[in-house]
């Protein structure tokens, strides 16, 4: 495993475009969070969510499913809060946009048969343009879903890219903290501390 100071240089990202990375999974999760494709850093370092400026650590620490902010090279600390990562498209590149629709489709289908095996009670896709290619939901909004998938609850959180400027670090944590009450998780956060 990579240290978490590993920097990928230019080639290290370059030979990155294509690769996968391994899931992060385990049976009957509370939740598992899917991403859309992994970046080329992701691909590089094999962590998800791993380009600085990438919210979706924070936005996790935020909504309080993990007691402190993890770095990426400590995914697999999730199993044991209930938490897994997986994406709707295995192979990296620079760009989401770069997914053509039918890899997206094809990853729903590969997406439903790994959750019919591993038994998450939740799946929480993250960005509602990728679930609504993949699962031919074109009306899709943020939030729960009227269908589950393979037993489980669905809900669509926003894309915590950098790149969406839509959402700020503090209402990407409120997005993925009204997910975790649906849950039932407790607020792993520690407590405020008062002077």
């Amino acid at each position: 495993m990579k240290p978490a100071t590993f920097r990928p240089s230019r080639a290290d990202l370059a030979a990155a475009a294509d690769r996968t990375i391994p899931d992060v999974l385990a049976p009957g999760l509370a939740v598992l969070f899917v991403g859309i494709n992994p970046g080329l850093w992701s691909a590089a370092t094999g962590w998800h969510f791993a380009r600085p400026g990438n919210r979706f650590w924070p936005a996790l620490h935020r909504g309080g499913f993990t007691p402190r902010l993890l770095h990426p090279s400590e995914q697999d600390e999730l199993p044991a809060l209930g938490l897994g990562i997986t994406n709707m498209a295995a192979r990296a590149s620079a760009r989401a946009d770069e997914l053509s629709a039918a890899e997206l489709v094809d990853g729903a289908a590969i997406l439903t048969a790994t959750v019919a095996r591993y038994r998450p009670r939740w799946v929480a896709v993250v960005g509602v343009t990728a679930y609504r290619i993949g699962f031919q939901r074109p009306k899709a909004a943020f939030g729960p879903q009227p269908e589950t998938l393979a037993d489980a609850r669905l809900w669509v959180l926003p894309n915590p890219s950098g790149l969406n400027a839509h959402f700020t670090p503090v209402t990407l944590g409120l997005a993925f903290a009204e997910l975790r009450v649906a849950t039932e998780l407790p607020d792993r956060r520690p407590p405020p501390t008062t002077a």
